[in-house]
């Protein structure tokens, strides 16, 4: 569909007829259209697929709904939580109990640990052998703690970190442990040790969430995250908000230090401008890069060209409910099988699955030039009833359906050189084009989770009507969302960081 004609308004490019134009639905973009309208601005909404959500849509297929990753409705930004329930009306959400575990040499470990469980799967020697090591650990811990294998190492002690961490990780990254540095187990893990997480199984506390991770229950819609967009989408455009599907943003143009227009590109190949006071972006920011015309100086566009992803592919398997589990996921630490983590998603939601039956989402962490990620989806289908099967979890001849999904560009890619490539192409814009403002994920290449990304989204509506806030300050302190009881607030961080990562050779 292409951007109604209306949008293109007469007027000078800082006329208030002109709309803001937002460049993605995801999350963040919807978030600030939708901000937008409840302060009586014109909004024009351009996606380029046929979907809302971005990587928090729930994708449909034969009457199945996936949660692609996995999007647990919590959040200490107090904002966040209102605007949630703002959007969608209470009997929306189902308040759901919070239930992982970690698959490990054939067994199965709750997750947060629970003292029991953990003693009868390791066994006494073994448990005795994990203390010592964490005990030798305490007095003698690594001298060089700037990496992430050390930092756990000195909470864990040697046995432990092997057992619950490496695999996992390096599946989800695709480099070694000891590559990666201190700061993101810091985010990732703070605040929980070998120490005060047997506290917590021997004393567990209702609702845990002063460790990171120890959240016991969550919001969710009961048709998954792309409930809240779509409806999200729905209030747009019933406050008078245009939202144009199917229409790939090619071009931001620039002119006499501002940009005045979007050009959309359609499918048949005709091209339309559509005037903007101002230019909210989700899009990739590499892809940002190339969009601008003219074309930035050749340092911002090898910045952009510098920025690198990590992708994702869910291969999810119809089976009897009687073959799922009661966890949201299993974390899968076996370096016999490629999968990374398996949802069900009937335990996430009743209604995302259909009655009798249960589909289970097996999640690849992958880069898009894998063989992984170019396999065909028979082979892909078949290699998640394998693995399902190595794992003990559901035999092969019980699966009775399946489907694929891949989700390009799912995560940004920290690489050593992508802070100053992130600076740079920040800093060029706000000379070159201040009015275009980044935003989420993808477009500010930041680790951001859903509320991180709605957050500035927010924040930038409020920046567009003459606040000052500096969104880059969101999601920067060292303690992950789920932890710690502090509210968010302008200029206060909500979370967590994504590992500094080895530079990928081209």
């Amino acid at each position: 569909m292409a951007p109604p004609d209306d949008t293109a308004t007469t007027g000078s490019e800082d006329s208030p007829e002109l709309p803001v134009v937002i460049i993605g639905a995801g999350p963040a973009g919807l978030t600030a259209a939708y901000e937008l309208v409840k302060r009586g601005d014109a909004v024009v909404v351009l996606e380029a697929s046929d979907v809302v959500g971005g990587i928090s849509q729930t994708v449909e297929r034969d009457g199945w709904r996936f949660d692609i990753g996995g999007h647990r409705f919590f959040t200490k930004v107090t904002e966040v939580e209102h605007l949630w329930h703002e959007i969608l009306p209470e009997g929306d959400f189902l308040l759901r109990p919070r239930m992982s575990r970690i698959y490990y040499d054939d067994k199965y470990y709750d997750y947060p640990l629970k003292a029991s469980n953990a003693l009868k799967n390791l066994g006494i020697l073994e448990a005795v052998l994990c203390v010592g090591s964490y005990a030798r650990a305490q007095v003698r811990p690594p001298r060089d703690q700037s990496n992430y294998e050390n930092w756990l190492v000195a909470r864990f002690g040697w046995r432990l970190y092997r057992k619950f961490f490496e695999t996992y990780t390096e599946k989800v990254w695709g480099v070694p442990v000891k590559e990666m540095p201190a700061d993101w187990a810091a985010q990732r893990v703070k605040g929980l040790s070998l120490g005060n997480a047997i506290v917590n199984a021997l004393t567990p506390k209702r609702n845990q969430k002063e460790i990171t991770s120890l959240i016991e229950e969550f919001q969710y819609p009961k048709y998954g995250p792309g409930m809240m967009w779509e409806r999200c989408r729905d209030l747009v455009v019933e406050a008078g908000g245009r939202v144009a599907m199917e229409s790939p943003v090619t071009a931001i143009n620039v002119a006499e230090g501002r940009a005045v227009s979007v050009t959309v590109t359609r499918g048949d190949g005709t091209t339309e401008d559509v005037r903007a006071r101002h230019v909210i972006s989700t899009m990739p920011m590499n892809e940002l890069v190339r969009s601008i015309s003219p074309t930035p100086p050749d340092h911002i566009v090898h910045a952009g060209r510098d920025l690198s992803y990590r992708d994702f592919l869910s291969v999810a398997l119809v089976v009897p409910e009687s073959e799922g589990f009661p966890d949201n996921w299993i974390y899968i630490h076996a370096s016999d099988v490629k999968v990374g983590r398996i949802q069900n998603y009937g335990s996430w939601s009743p209604y995302m699955v259909k009655e009798g039956r249960t589909c289970l989402g097996l999640e690849y962490f992958v880069f898009e030039d894998d063989e992984l990620w170019s396999d065909t989806d028979e082979n892909l289908i078949e290699r998640g009833k394998k693995e399902l099967a190595a794992l003990g979890l559901v035999d092969a001849s019980k699966v009775e359906q399946g489907y694929v999904v891949r989700v390009k560009k799912a995560y940004p890619y920290y690489d050593s050189s992508y802070k100053e490539n992130v600076a740079t192409i920040a800093g060029y814009l706000e000379g070159a084009a201040p009015n275009v403002h980044l935003v989420g994920r993808n477009g500010m290449h930041k680790y951001n989770n859903q509320d991180h990304s709605m957050y500035t989204a927010m924040l930038t509506v409020e920046n567009i009507h003459g606040a000052h806030h500096d969104i880059w300050t969101v999601n920067v302190e060292e303690e992950y969302h789920e932890a710690g009881s502090k509210t968010g607030g302008p200029g206060a961080g909500t979370g967590r960081d994504a590992p500094v990562l080895p530079r990928r050779q081209a």
